[in-house]
């Protein structure tokens, strides 16, 4: 079976589970997204959530690009990554008083808020302290992004922004609101999003949206699209960097951008995620009377997505080159949704053979739990082995 190319033998050495990361294949993606926004003069900024581990933001933040946070703690630690705070935004549906505060008095490029109760609270709290706060309105499109249900927000029935129906009325309370100064507009319509047709909706809305508050004689110096491009989970070698090119081309072909008006992108997931592995080793190879189980000592708490969201990673055992055999891939975490795979083609798996669960660089470490007391794993990268 084909397999990525791993140090096999430098990882044998290293205590299990841990994350591997692929450097040169980070800064390969960085280098395409620079150069494909760099042809419509797009501003990126990094998705702090997808990964936090502070080299691989300190290596994002090295590039260029600026970051996107959705709590206190990812300010911070965009901060003492390295970005600057001109290039910081904050989003998140429920900003608290002191992440509010943190964000003003590190003078961050932007707060993109998502409701009139948000407004209300920033207004008061920027009072307090004599200054004008740069926001711009997340606003929900209404835009279906063809992807699990759990990771679509451009939604009605979804929490995130403010609906269509209610922008008019927040636009009239934001007018009499001296503290907050309205900077543009921002969208993100949800995640792992492999239909671009979805963004190509999303900007018709935008122009509708632009269009009618140009007419109310609101200009918007910024528009900010989100991130929300996909990665192909199931050739993470043959398709290791997502396809920013027609994406931001997409963008371009169809926004009717205005004279000097900045095009914003939050990527995440398509920066982080393939270049990212789980380590894993084989405890035990369990017969059943109708499954074979590979029990892993990795499990949920490792790598959450195939429980929370039935998500497919490719699996490879990278020590073996037997013949291939059938085999559920579960974990140790004593609930039955700790299952990594079904019915999943492996070489031959032996105790303490090392699995590889790939592209497992989003969303991988940074929703890592304790659930069941278990140990966080290490982080490792392919150019300090």
């Amino acid at each position: 079976m084909l397999k990525g190319t791993f140090p096999v033998e430098k990882l044998k050495t290293l205590p299990t589970p841990f994350y591997y990361y692929d450097i040169a294949l980070l800064n390969e993606t960085l280098n395409v997204v620079k150069t494909e926004a760099a042809k419509y003069n797009y501003h990126i900024h990094y998705a702090v959530k997808a990964n936090a581990n502070p080299r691989i933001l300190s290596l994002i933040a090295q590039s260029g690009l600026g970051a996107d946070c959705v709590s206190g703690g990812e300010i911070q630690a965009a901060l003492d990554a390295g970005f600057p705070p001109a290039t910081i935004v904050f989003a998140g549906v429920g900003k608290a008083d002191w992440e509010i505060i943190l964000g003003l008095d590190n003078n961050i490029s932007c707060f993109n808020v998502e409701s009139i109760a948000e407004l209300k609270v920033i207004r008061d709290i920027a009072a307090t302290k004599g200054t004008t706060v740069p926001v711009a309105l997340r606003i929900n499109p209404e835009v279906d992004a063809h992807t699990h249900a759990k990771i679509t927000t451009g939604m009605k029935e979804n929490k995130f922004g403010i609906n269509l129906g209610q922008l008019n009325g927040v636009l009239d309370e934001l007018s009499a609101m001296q503290e907050i100064k309205l900077k543009g507009i921002h969208f993100h319509i949800g995640s792992q999003i492999t239909d671009l047709s979805a963004f190509q909706n999303l900007v018709f809305r935008a122009n509708d949206i632009q269009d009618n508050l140009e007419a109310r004689g609101i200009r918007l110096e910024n528009v900010n699209f989100g991130g929300g491009l996909g990665i192909d989970y199931y050739h993470p070698d043959h398709l290791p960097v997502a396809d920013f090119e027609n994406y931001f081309a997409l963008i371009h072909q169809l926004f009717r951008r205005r004279d000097g008006q900045h095009v914003h992108f939050e990527p995440g997931r398509s920066i982080v995620a393939q270049c990212g592995s789980l380590i894993s080793k084989a405890l035990y190879v369990k017969e059943g009377e109708t499954k074979r189980f590979a029990i892993l000592d990795a499990g949920f708490t490792e790598l959450l997505r195939p429980a929370m969201y039935d998500s497919y990673h490719r699996i490879e055992n990278i020590t073996s080159d037997e013949e291939a055999e059938t085999y559920d891939v579960v974990g140790p975490i004593c609930e039955s949704s700790d299952v990594f795979g079904r019915d999943v083609k492996l070489n031959k798996v032996r105790r303490s053979d090392l699995l590889a669960l790939r592209s497992a660089g989003a969303y991988g470490e940074v929703m890592a739990s304790q659930y069941n007391c278990r140990k966080l794993p290490s982080a490792y990268f392919s150019d300090t082995l």
